[in-house]
């Protein structure tokens, strides 16, 4: 039946150069040169200040706005320029909108990535504003039902713990290979660090498995579908882990949303270019969760 993605050009209105705020650009023309039949692309509207001020700090919104102070407008790690809070907001437009039309269509994507590290006052690790926390507060104020967060990037997201645990609708899985922005699991929160690929399948499908059976049903799972665990990738990258483990992982996830009638909302997350892993290896790697994603709807 296929699915819709989520993709602006504003994503990756940047004047820097890191994969982060270049990377959605690739997929898509990789979309637009080699189709995945069934999957369509459309253009979201960007996220509304006042949504993002209900997670991040008017302080540091003010900062990605002017670029002062300027600790704050670079605290990301990223770049300023006058389009930073543009396409920060952009990109979390995009998963809003992926949120929206899962919950309609069963599954949907957003082909952004830079969301978890982000917390309350300031970006972190790429992140400028964390699209995920606002996606899961903004979509279960509609629904006034559970969402969980599936974080299955390399590293820990820390910005989205910190942001939604004291929100009794908003639960979360992290299930990382890298203790970058580790933090203390609340009550809500289930988080593992492996540290050897042939754990990871079974510590996320256990993951999965405790969900089901000691927490409520979801109206709907926002994945952070990262492929910076791969082997290949210098940043966050455990060795052994290679792309038919990552097929498993994505039809795992997809399968078990489908199996549950819970519609679940997608975006790339982590994954980044340098030693081994080329352009078109990264693109060809998050293209096994927009097909795999593709092939569940």
């Amino acid at each position: 039946m296929g699915h819709v993605a989520c993709y602006s050009s504003s994503f990756v209105k940047s004047k820097g150069s890191c994969d982060t705020t270049r990377k959605a650009a690739w997929i898509a023309q990789s979309l637009a040169q080699t189709p995945i039949p069934g999957l369509e692309v459309t253009e979201p509207l960007p996220l509304p200040l006042k949504d993002a001020a209900k997670v991040h700090s008017t302080t540091y919104l003010d900062a990605l706005e002017t670029g002062t102070p300027t600790e704050l407008a670079l605290s990301p790690e990223l770049a300023w320029d006058q389009d930073t809070l543009a396409r920060a907001l952009s990109t979390c437009g995009g998963m809003v909108g992926a949120g929206e039309r899962a919950l309609k269509l069963g599954v949907a994507g957003c082909l952004a990535s830079g969301f978890h590290h982000a917390k309350r006052d300031r970006g972190q690790g790429f992140c400028t504003l964390n699209g995920l926390a606002i996606a899961a507060r903004v979509l279960a104020e509609q629904t006034r039902k559970h969402v969980l967060i599936l974080d299955l990037d390399a590293h820990c997201g820390g910005g989205t713990h910190g942001l939604i645990k004291d929100h009794p609708l908003l639960w979360q899985i992290d299930v990382s290979v890298d203790r970058y922005d580790e933090y203390n699991p609340g009550d809500r929160c289930q988080f593992k660090v492996v540290r050897e690929a042939r754990q990871y399948l079974r510590s996320t499908w256990s993951c999965l498995q405790q969900a089901e059976a000691e927490w409520p049903l979801f109206s709907l799972c926002l994945y952070n579908a990262g492929m910076d665990v791969h082997q290949d990738c210098q940043i966050g990258g455990l060795e052994g882990m290679d792309e038919f483990i990552l097929t498993l992982r994505e039809e795992m996830v997809f399968q078990w949303c489908k199996e549950r009638g819970t519609p679940i909302a997608y975006t790339m997350a982590g994954g980044y270019t340098g030693g081994k892993m080329s352009r078109r290896k990264l693109v060809d790697l998050h293209r096994l969760t927009l097909a795999t994603a593709n092939a569940s709807a």
